[in-house]
């Protein structure tokens, strides 16, 4: 867990799920990104895991960037705590500790990477 988003971890406006749960869709419009608090959540396409968020990840971040429909559902793994993030607290976040939008960012880029072939060596 970096120490920007440590920040989150006695959060006390979480949101609880048990496993189980969907906590939010494909599809469905996203104005907020989640940090996991406790518990796990899976993000899914169609019936596929394609990751496993733990205490300190975040998902929906996205949606919450460029304002189009989710990407991927989240599930409760098991019994959650999660932390919304809205637009607003996303820049006052950036604004008081900008290595906030880094993490964020480093996160974004992993997903990404971890879907890319890497490129051919000679």
């Amino acid at each position: 867990m970096s120490a920007s988003i440590n920040l989150f971890k006695y959060s006390d406006d979480f949101l609880s799920y048990p496993a189980g749960h969907v906590i939010l869709r494909r599809g469905d419009p996203g104005n907020v990104m989640y940090v996991v608090q406790d518990g796990e959540v899976n993000l899914m396409l169609d019936d596929t895991v394609v990751e496993t968020v733990g205490p300190g990840g975040v998902f929906g971040e996205m949606a919450l960037i460029d304002k189009r429909p989710r990407n991927t559902t989240a599930v409760a793994k098991t019994d959650c705590r999660i932390v919304p993030i809205d637009e607003k607290r996303f820049l006052f976040m950036i604004e008081e500790t900008p290595n906030f939008a880094l993490d964020v960012m480093r996160i974004l880029v992993g997903r990404i990477r971890s879907v890319m072939r890497p490129p051919d060596t000679p």
